[in-house]
């Protein structure tokens, strides 16, 4: 939770500074992006064996944190129809969803993690009585499971109205710039405010429609802001 937490201020600050306006990043509507503390506790368990070795660590941080991100970005696709991030043109990409230029940088946090950050937090957090760590982490775990459950809602919510727009065939299937204004609009005329802020929060998120003459789901960039 702390390193989630930490990932999340990391995302903030990034967008603060490219945008210049205080984005709540992330998939889930709390101050934590998962994906941060999940590689973080990865890292902990299966990459300890190499800490007398930097540059074995080093890569096997790079390659951990490709594989995370890789199979996270497939399985929230699959879930729910969305591609969430697009390193499709950046170098050395694999698929869109993972690129060098994200994972050195990730090596080098996850460095820091290893040697520093780590045995520090733990230290800290041996040092508190065990009931209130029981107690907090317990605290913690509820909220975050609260939080899990309505953003998979949100999303479900998020999903079903862009399905609802195509099959309605409101508009040509193929005029994505009108499908995606549309789907804003609604978005922002509505109550749907935590729609609105996955929106805000992924600009270039892009939707799975459906084609109905091939009574299958086929990948095609709309509703994309």
């Amino acid at each position: 939770m702390t390193y989630s937490f930490l990932g999340w201020c990391l995302e903030v600050i990034c967008k603060l500074i490219s945008d210049h306006k205080f984005i709540n990043r992330g998939f889930l509507i709390g101050p934590y992006c998962p994906i941060y503390g999940w590689g973080t506790l990865l890292m902990q368990l299966l990459l300890q064996k190499y800490l007398n070795d930097p540059l074995v660590l080093f890569i096997m941080i790079i390659l951990l944190c490709s594989i995370l991100e890789y199979f996270t970005s497939f399985y929230l696709e699959k879930l729910f129809h969305t591609r969430w991030w697009d390193y499709s043109n950046k170098k050395f990409n694999i698929n869109g969803r993972i690129c060098l230029e994200t994972m050195v940088p990730f090596g080098i946090f996850g460095m820091f993690l290893m040697y520093a950050a780590n045995p520090f937090f733990l230290n800290l957090f041996n040092s508190w009585n065990e009931t209130f760590t029981i107690v907090l982490a317990s605290i913690l775990v509820i909220g975050l499971l609260i939080d899990t459950i309505i953003s998979f809602k949100m999303m479900n919510t998020f999903k079903n109205l862009c399905k609802n727009i195509e099959q309605k065939q409101i508009i040509p299937r193929d005029d994505t710039e009108r499908i995606k204004k549309l789907v804003k609009k609604q978005i922002q005329t509505s109550k749907m405010r935590l729609e609105k802020r996955i929106m805000d929060a992924f600009p270039h998120l892009k939707i799975q429609t459906w084609n109905k003459t091939k009574k299958k789901k086929t990948k095609k960039e709309s509703c994309q802001r």
